[in-house]
C-alpha cells in the first residue's frame, strides 16, 4: 500500500484520456493532479469519485463492525486480566503488529509536522478510550456502555467542525442531534435515570476518542490510515511495555479461552485493523459524515452482547434501531459546506 491509497475527493485521481482527445491532467502546486479538461474547456468530473465514495463508506462500515465487538471482547478479556493489564497488553500487542507492518513496508518516519496530530491520536485512541472504557466495564454491562458511547458520532462531528472548519448542513445537524437524542434516551431509560462512576468514565472516553478520531481522519488525508494508527501505537510502545510490566506484577492473570480471544481481538482488530479501515473511510467521505455511521454501533454491540455474553436485549432496542437507521440515512444524503 502506498501513500496514494489515501487520496481524497479533494485530490482527484488522474486518468489518462489522451486517446479521447482530452488534455492530460497537469500537476497542481500541492503535488497532485488537476482534473482533465474537455476540448470545450470544461472540467471533466473524475470518474473515480463515485466509486471512491462507495468504497469509503464500505471501509467506514467495516470499522464500525470491528468496533461493535470491542466491548464484548473487552468483557471477555477482563475474565483473564485486570483492567490496567488488559489495556497495557492490548496496546503493546497492537504496537508490535503495527511495527511489523511498518518495517516490512519500510515506511519512513512521519514528517515533523504530523507528530502533534499523531500524539492526539495516541492519547485519545490508543490510551484514553481503551483505558476509560475498560474501567467503565468493571461496573457497567456491555449493553449499557454501548448506548452511552453511542453519543460518539455527535461529539466527533463537533470536534471535526472545530478542527477542520467544515460546516455540515442544517439537515445534517438535525439528523445527528436526533440520533444522539435517541441513543441518550435509550441509555437513560435502561439505567433508571441515574449516572454511575462508569458513566463518568464513558463520557470522558467520548471526548478523548472524538478528538483522536478527528485528528486521525485529518492525517489520513496525507498518509494511509494504517500508518496513522501504526505510528500512534509505536509512539506509545515504551509506555505500553512499562505499563504491562507494572500492571502484571499487581494484577493476577487467570488465562481462559474467552480471555485470550478477547485480548487478541481488541489488540489486532479493534486497535489496529478497525482503525485502519476507519481512518481510510473518513478520509474518503469526510469526518463528520463517516462518524454518523457509528450511530448503528451501539445497537450492533447490543446484539453481540446477547449472543456472546448472554446479556438481556431490551425490547426498546428494536425501536431505537429503526430510529437510528433513519437518522443515518438522512446524514448520508446531506452535504457539507466549507
Amino acid at each position: 500500500m502506498t501513500a496514494q491509497d489515501s487520496a481524497t475527493p479533494d485530490t482527484p485521481i488522474a486518468v489518462d484520456t489522451t486517446s479521447g482527445g482530452r488534455t492530460p491532467p497537469s500537476p497542481t502546486p500541492g503535488g497532485g493532479t488537476a482534473p482533465s479538461r474537455t476540448p470545450g474547456g470544461r472540467t471533466a468530473p473524475p470518474s473515480a469519485s463515485g466509486s471512491s465514495a462507495r468504497s469509503g463508506t464500505l471501509l467506514a462500515v467495516l470499522g464500525v463492525l470491528a468496533f461493535s465487538l470491542t466491548f464484548p471482547s473487552t468483557a471477555w478479556g477482563l475474565e483473564s486480566f485486570g483492567p490496567w493489564s488488559l489495556v497495557s497488553v492490548r496496546s503493546a500487542l497492537a504496537a508490535l503488529l503495527a511495527g511489523g507492518f511498518l518495517l516490512a513496508r519500510r515506511v519512513p518516519v512521519p514528517a515533523r509536522r504530523h507528530w502533534a496530530g499523531l500524539a492526539v491520536v495516541a492519547v485519545g485512541v490508543v490510551v484514553g478510550f481503551p483505558l476509560l472504557t475498560t474501567l467503565a466495564l468493571e461496573t457497567s454491562t456491555s449493553a449499557h456502555a454501548a448506548v452511552v458511547v453511542g453519543l460518539l458520532p455527535l461529539t466527533t462531528a463537533v470536534f471535526a467542525t472545530l478542527r477542520t472548519g467544515r460546516r455540515p448542513s442544517r439537515a445534517f445537524w438535525w439528523a445527528a442531534v436526533a440520533g444522539a437524542a435517541v441513543v441518550l434516551a435509550f441509555a437513560v431509560q435502561q439505567s433508571g435515570g441515574t449516572l454511575s462512576s462508569g458513566d463518568l468514565y464513558l463520557f470522558g472516553a467520548l471526548l478523548v476518542c472524538a478528538a483522536g478520531y478527528t485528528e486521525g481522519g485529518r492525517l489520513a488525508r496525507e498518509m494511509p490510515g494504517w500508518q496513522v494508527i501504526g505510528w500512534a501505537l509505536i509512539g506509545c510502545l515504551p509506555l505500553s511495555v512499562a505499563g504491562t510490566a507494572t500492571a502484571l506484577s499487581f494484577e493476577p492473570v487467570r488465562l481462559s479461552p474467552h480471555g485470550v480471544v478477547g485480548v487478541l481481538w481488541v489488540a489486532s482488530v479493534s486497535t489496529f485493523f478497525g482503525l485502519y479501515v476507519w481512518y481510510r473511510g473518513m478520509a474518503s467521505i469526510g469526518i463528520a459524515r463517516a462518524s454518523q455511521l457509528q450511530l448503528a454501533q451501539p445497537l450492533l454491540t447490543l446484539v453481540w452482547a446477547v449472543l456472546l455474553l448472554g446479556e438481556h436485549l431490551p425490547a426498546a432496542a428494536v425501536a431505537a434501531a429503526v430510529a437510528v437507521l433513519v437518522c443515518i440515512a438522512v446524514t448520508q444524503r446531506t452535504g457539507t459546506r466549507d
